[in-house]
């Protein structure tokens, strides 16, 4: 059995879905829930976004087949901005984390991320948390302690972030910041300095893997 949440899910020919599941034991596996669309599946509700879940796959293919499902005790109830946050770190799996990457670590911090969410602690520092983890699972975590020179940063000092060499001191421009809110990301002291800079380096590291596609949970948060 593996233990595993509900991702995503997509219809699937006539009475079928597509469920993305992140599991502990495989990262992100996708499987075809057979007759859930049908008005007396009692899978309905349990296959729903942030329920903690016990799954048995079966195929030896990408796509598996779902052979039993059922709960844990745990239930996860997200609102209102946390409901929206929620589908913003399942939508980021479902499009940065590639199928099979066992990611044990990450699927903690994903835990951990839903309860601060569902306790509504600070949700913007929740989801930062969880996007360096993110990073730190696909190996581009950038050091943002020191410049691309290794040189350290100093307090007054402009710099800007750059995908592929990290951090770089610059005089002006757009999307700078001061090595002391760097400083601060990294010692957790939470400001507006801080907690803007951490969420423009988070985006500008995450756009390579997310690619020009907006996120639908972005959208759906902007209407709210």
């Amino acid at each position: 059995m593996l233990n595993g949440v509900v991702l995503h899910r997509r219809p699937y020919r006539e009475t079928s879905v597509i469920v993305d599941f992140f599991t502990l034991e495989q990262g992100r596996v996708s499987a075809v829930v057979r007759g859930m669309r049908q008005a007396k599946s009692d899978r309905k509700s349990l296959l729903q976004p942030f329920q903690s879940l016990q799954l048995q796959l079966a195929g030896k293919s990408e796509l598996k087949t779902l052979a039993h499902v059922e709960a844990n005790d745990k239930r996860i109830s997200l609102t209102g901005d946390a409901l929206y946050c929620g589908f913003y770190i399942n939508e980021l799996l479902t499009r940065v984390l590639p199928q099979g990457l066992v990611a044990d670590t990450l699927y903690h911090r994903y835990i951990h991320c839903l309860d601060q969410l569902v306790t509504r602690t600070a949700l913007d520092i929740s989801l930062r948390h969880f996007e360096f983890g993110v990073l730190d699972e696909l190996g581009v975590l950038p050091d943002i302690t020191v410049t691309s020179e290794g040189e350290p940063l100093s307090l007054g000092n402009r710099y800007c972030f750059h995908t592929d060499i990290g951090i770089v001191p610059i005089d002006k421009g757009k999307n700078t910041f001061l090595g002391q809110s760097l400083i601060d990301i990294a010692n957790e002291e939470w400001n507006d300095e801080s907690r803007a800079t951490a969420k423009l380096i988070c985006r500008q590291a995450l756009h390579p893997f997310l690619g020009s596609k907006p996120l639908h949970s972005r959208a759906l948060f902007k209407r709210a």
